[in-house]
């Protein structure tokens, strides 16, 4: 991927404590914000809080969309999405191998 094709943004991760799991909490709702800044994001946070606050177990985290990696292969640096599995990363000896 060039990075010009490249919307940057955040994925906004809201997490609501739970016994149940094994972490201790689970994901209650995952969203992209194309094309914000941080401070944007900040602002977005601020604005959730109302929905989801802290009082009633619910935490807030943000992480840039995209991350830069090395190509194993190639040594090119390329942008892909921080959730991606590993096995299915450019950067995994795991995705050349099969």
């Amino acid at each position: 991927m060039v990075k010009q094709d490249i919307q940057f943004g955040y994925t906004l991760y809201v997490y609501k404590s739970d016994k149940r799991v094994k972490e201790g909490e689970r994901i209650v709702h995952k969203e992209d914000y194309p094309g914000y800044s941080g401070n944007a994001m900040m602002d977005e946070v601020k604005f959730l809080r109302s929905k989801y606050p802290a009082s009633k177990g619910y935490r807030m985290n943000f992480e840039d969309t995209y991350v830069q990696r090395q190509n194993l292969m190639s040594g090119a640096m390329v942008w892909e999405r921080h959730d991606l599995p590993y096995s299915c990363s450019v950067s995994s000896e795991s995705y050349w191998s099969s």
